[in-house]
Order: C-alpha cells, then structure tokens, then sequence
C-alpha cells in the first residue's frame, strides 16, 4: 500500500478473541484500518488438528488479502500461531504477527515467584509451552489452568450472556490454592473476561497478556516500512468506525456491532458466511 491511504492491518483469529488485540493495537495506532477476520465456522480450533487449523487459517487469510490489501498480519490466535505462522510466512510476504503466552513479562512482574498460567487445553498441552517456562520462568511456580469453557463463555458474552460465576470460582480454585500473584492470560478471549477473572482472584496482583507486545511489534513494523506517521496520526476514517470490514465464515454472533463499538472498534462492514455468501454483507450505517 502506498501515497497516504491510511496502513491497514489485518487481525485473525477463530473468534472474537483477537478483538481484544484489535483493541489495543487501536488505541497505541488510531489511524490504522483494521480489517477483522473471525473463522468462527471452525471454532472452536483446540480440537481441531493441525493440518485444518493451518488449511483453514491460510485459505482464509489468502482471500481476505486479495480482497483486503493489508500491511500487517496478526495471527491473533493462540492455537493458530502454534502451527501456522511458517506457512503464512511462506505464502505471502506481508509481515505475519502472531501471539505466544507472555511468561517473560510475568516472571518480571511477579513478586512471590508464582505465576498462574490460563490457557485452553491445547495450548497448555503443547511441548512449546513447557520451554517458554524453562527459558523464562525457570525459578518460578507456574500453575496451569486449561479449561474448556472459558473461550465459549467469552463467546457467549458477546450476545449478553454473563460469565457463570460459580463454574468461574470452581474453574480457579487452583490459583487460589497456589496463592499466585500474577496471571499470564494465555488466549485472547480471556481479556474479554477479565472482570468475571479479577472478581474471582481478588488477590492476583498482575494480570498480563500479550496486546500490549503485538501493537508494539506492529508499530515497528510499520515503522520499518515508513507508514508509522500515518497509523499514529488522526483517527482514521469512516465516521469513527477504523474497522474496515468484520469478516466472519460462520453466522455473525448476535450483538456483534454493539459489542465491537464499545470495545472502540465499529465497524463499516459486516459480513457472514464468507467469503462463501456474497450476501450475507451488512453496510453497519444501516444497523
């Protein structure tokens, strides 16, 4: 992309997760246009095996570049970046993102050496993990929690379905018994959640996930590529609305445009089914 059209990103993962990464990359680079990818038909992907998470993940990601010119790519998915990030680095030369549990950050933060770990399943069984703790948190007590329902009730949230708090306490437990200070928020839906998570460890003094590193990182990619100006200059345009398109292969989550504007990140466009139905396209103006 070049002349002064605004730098756009593009933001995927297997939900609304990676919203509360477009978030904060909005708020550090307000005039950069975001384009949301959500394969949403293919969620949950922990249970998926690796060969469809990355089938699906560059499908997807390849067509929405053709349609979506983009200067950055954020694999804002945990389980994604796991697998898919030489593929995508293989298939385009756009610069890829992608996002990893941030352990380093906590066991800087954490002052009684006990880091409690939230995950979904699949990340925290995958051997990756195990030597970002050696290298990073070696001296510490790292707790590991993988439970399935927190990403479904992040989901859920969306629509106006609050968090059930008593599974939530019980879910916990274990960082309770472990007295950690410090939790690593290892998915991007967790953010989402955070208030139901803070009310249920009271005591954890640090919460830390990986937002604040991806804008970081997609500043200085920007940077590199001498678009840094234009994506911290005034809020890009639309009405307000930075998001270019919300693109999701499954039916858009009821509540979706409400619960993107108050997360800062209203979008122009909104389709489902794609990019399968050409129908299924919503100008939000209209909403």
């Amino acid at each position: 992309m070049s002349g002064q059209a605004p730098p756009r990103v593009l933001v995927f993962d297997s939900g609304v997760g990676g919203l509360s990464v477009a978030a904060c990359i909005h708020e550090h680079l307000s005039g950069l246009e975001i384009v949301y990818l959500a394969d949403n038909a293919g969620f949950p992907y922990g249970d998926k095996s690796e060969t469809v998470v990355i089938d699906r993940c560059c499908t997807l990601i390849a067509r929405a570049l053709e349609l979506y010119p983009s200067d950055v790519i954020v694999v804002a998915c945990n389980t994604a970046s796991t697998v898919v990030l030489p593929h995508l680095r293989a298939m385009t030369r756009v610069p890829v993102v992608g996002v990893v549990p941030a352990i380093k950050p906590a066991a800087a933060k954490t002052m009684n050496r006990r880091i409690g770990l939230l995950a979904t399943p699949a990340t925290v069984r995958r051997p990756y993990l195990d030597r970002l703790v050696e290298e990073f948190a070696g001296d510490c007590r790292v707790e590991r929690i993988g439970h399935p329902g927190l990403v479904r009730w992040a989901e859920d949230l969306v629509s106006g379905t609050e968090v059930p708090f008593a599974e939530l306490q019980a879910a916990m437990k274990p960082f309770r018994d472990a007295d950690v200070d410090t939790v690593v928020l290892g998915c991007t839906h967790y953010p989402l959640i955070l208030k139901s998570l803070m009310q249920s460890l009271p005591s954890v003094r640090f919460w830390v996930d990986s937002g604040e590193a991806i804008a970081r990182r997609v500043a200085w990619l920007l940077d590199q590529s001498e678009q840094l100006a234009l994506a911290t200059g005034q809020v890009c345009g639309g009405g307000g609305q930075p998001v270019v398109a919300a693109l999701f292969s499954g039916s858009a989550p009821r509540g979706i445009i409400t619960f993107m504007t108050g997360l800062g990140l209203a979008p122009r466009l909104l389709k489902e089914g794609w990019p399968d139905d050409a129908s299924g396209a919503t100008a939000t103006g209209s909403v």
